[in-house]
């Protein structure tokens, strides 16, 4: 039922008719090659966005390698196609593919999605139907691929529930393989899956996954409404399915050092550098950080693995430039030592080290001066989030204003020309006066910084992201702000920053409009009933709903109100509508560990001003992680030393 040839003869013939052909070739330095024949399992990996957003993706690269390993277990990777390609595609009847084999979509055993953001969605829709297979997961049978989702967006699969066969919530390095190991015994039980048109066995197969308690299977949860619309109560409609499914964590990053051998892109890419996870999960308490809730608790790579992860990664890609990466990067409790280890074993090589983003209350001069010692000295950038101290209280952002003019101030004084400042707009219980303090912020650092440096060469750029209430922390009660006042806050923003004659032209000022953050909103918060208007809005062209040039507000719009025309509920009722404490949320039944009451504890917290310390250094605030899954916090220091080692000729490395 299954073709598995490489389409790669019909690709080639189409590719000279679209723009950036190579990111559709694969081959790149590093690639996985491994037989096909000799496979028992078969994963494609997709992301579903371009190529040059989702080659960099460490959660595609590391689980391709992972499965890549595994005995009789084989791994490929797929990433969304222009609408160039797709429209020739479908035109001359090539499936959607692999870029490791060109194989189609639909040859293998599982699909697997990591969704880092919810404006994916139509984009998986997209290779779904260029794949054959059906978009709805209950119209597949036995020989259609499960497509398992994943990434942080699976920590509310609601709204695509209709759409994926399997969800797994948290790290997915032991997940994969754990689901690899039971498709594995499935098949060799039934020779034939795979091979028909029914569903009995694929039924079976779900079963099985579900009653490891490991996978959340939508299909196998009923969803009950109560006249107003809200959710009366989400329940289990077969014994193989728990009442509650766990998040994934992996302990001991030490153990998994992925990706060992980081892909080389062949076209241009958000990100030209080579990358390491130096800890995973974050324990600041930022309010509306979901990234930092559901990835709890904090897990440190040592510095002798991360050496090894570097210099290993050099060697075989020939970056020169290595982005450490986590949540909060200056926070690993050895990141001084770190620097200063790596900038001492690269001394003369031109290795550049960076931090994407710093926290204003973790930056010290020494450790940016270890960083750019090697390298190149770029801008800084810190993310304040909050215009206005009382704001920043809110979110629990614990930065007040002098703690940023002192840090940039240093910045300027020693060098630095250019600061980057990230801020948000839409925040619970914000004013336009808490937006407008944004501008007198920036004029006060631009201030500052030229007396520290003694010149007028600097510059400030101001970065406005929209607020986006997100499942599994304090604000997924919020009321999320409607477009229009965001726009007329930023707006006013803009105006006061431009229109100051002293200092106005060395602030730079990019921000977004609302409206893509109501769409954002509706699928991050939204139920099962959201999945009609992903539908509709697909069916009318949407796709790559990230990017500004394609994406379609009143597309979105219609597409709702024909989705939810029966229903008593309307988009307004998802996005800018507050909760109530006790209402059943569409996640409830997704345990990320954290406790229900704590986050609306920390809700009323917000409200009142309140602030929580990290706890990685003060006592337990009971958030309920660790007691729930049964983990652990695990910080250094290790007091292992990172010794310089002697120029290294030529760093890449064969494939």
């Amino acid at each position: 039922m299954r073709a598995t040839d490489s389409v790669f003869d019909q690709l080639e013939a189409v590719l000279p008719l679209v723009s950036k052909p190579v990111q559709y070739i694969g081959g790149e330095l590093n690639a996985a090659r491994k037989d096909w024949d000799g496979a028992r399992v078969r994963w494609a990996l997709m992301y579903p966005d371009a190529y040059e957003v989702g080659l960099p993706n460490q959660g595609v690269q590391i689980l391709t390698e992972v499965l890549n390993e595994a005995d009789g277990v084989l791994a490929q990777r797929s990433y969304a196609v222009w609408p160039d390609l797709e429209r020739l595609m479908r035109e001359r009847g090539i499936p959607a593919f692999t870029v490791d084999g060109h194989r189609p979509l639909g040859a293998f055993d599982l699909l697997g999605i990591s969704f880092s953001t919810e404006l994916g969605y139509t984009n998986m829709l997209t290779s779904l139907d260029l794949a054959g297979i059906p978009l709805l997961a209950a119209e597949r049978t036995d020989a259609h691929p499960l497509v398992v989702m994943g990434g942080h967006a699976a920590f509310n699969p609601e709204p695509v529930a209709d759409f994926v066969d399997v969800v797994v919530l948290g790290d997915g390095e032991e997940a994969v393989l754990g689901i690899s190991a039971v498709v594995d015994a499935f098949k060799a039980e039934h020779p034939g899956f795979g091979t028909s048109a029914g569903d009995d066995l694929r039924r079976a197969l779900l079963e099985r996954l579900a009653g490891t308690g490991a996978v959340y299977v939508p299909a196998f949860y009923d969803v009950e409404y109560l006249p107003d619309g809200r959710i009366g109560r989400v329940l289990p409609n077969t014994s193989a399915a728990p009442w509650r499914v766990a998040k994934h964590t992996l302990m001991d990053l030490d153990a998994w050092p992925y990706p060992k051998r980081p892909l080389v892109p062949l076209a241009e890419t958000v990100h030209e550098r080579m990358s390491v996870e130096i800890f995973r999960g974050c324990t600041r308490g930022c309010r509306f950080c979901q990234a930092g809730m559901i990835t709890r608790p904090v897990r440190e790579r040592s510095t002798a693995t991360l050496g090894e992860m570097i210099e290993q990664g050099l060697r075989q890609t020939g970056f020169e430039e290595v982005g450490m990466l986590s949540l909060s990067s200056a926070d690993h409790s050895e990141i001084a030592e770190l620097a200063k280890g790596l900038a001492d074993r690269y001394e003369g090589e031109q290795v550049a080290l960076s931090l994407p983003s710093t926290r204003v209350d973790a930056f010290n001069i020494d450790l940016a001066n270890e960083l750019s010692r090697n390298g190149r000295r770029s801008g800084l950038t810190f993310a304040p989030e909050g215009g206005s101290e009382r704001m920043r209280q809110v979110i629990n952002k614990m930065v007040t204003e002098e703690d940023l003019i002192r840090t940039v101030t240093a910045a300027y004084g020693a060098g630095w020309r250019q600061v980057k400042l990230y801020f948000m707009c839409g925040l619970p219980t914000e004013t336009d006066e808490d937006v407008l303090q944004i501008a007198d912020l920036a004029r006060n650092v631009i201030r500052a910084g030229r007396e520290a440096a003694g010149t007028r060469d600097i510059r400030c750029t101001v970065s406005i992201g929209g607020f986006v209430p997100k499942p599994h922390t304090p604000f997924q009660w919020a009321a999320q702000l409607d477009h229009e006042t965001t726009d007329a806050r930023l707006h006013a923003l803009r105006d006061a920053i431009r229109g100051d004659r002293e200092v106005g032209r060395a602030i730079g000022f990019r921000y977004h409009d609302g409206r893509p953050g109501i769409v954002e909103g509706l699928l991050s918060r939204g139920d099962r009933r959201v999945g009609r208007i992903i539908l509709e809005a697909w069916r009318d062209g949407a796709r790559f709903d990230g990017w500004s040039e394609h994406f379609s507000f009143e597309r979105w719009m219609a597409a709702g109100e024909r989705a939810l025309a029966d229903e008593p509920v309307d988009i307004a009722w998802y996005t800018t509508r507050e909760r109530e404490q006790n209402e059943v949320l569409p996640w409830d039944h997704l345990d990320s560990g954290l406790d229900r009451d704590w986050l609306w504890q920390d809700w009323q917290d917000a409200l009142a001003g309140g602030e929580v310390e990290d706890c990685r250094w003060t006592p337990c605030f009971d958030c309920g992680v660790c007691d729930h899954l049964g983990t652990q916090i695990q910080v250094g220091p290790t007091e292992a030393v990172l010794l310089p080692l002697p120029p290294v000729p030529s760093r890449v490395e064969a494939p």
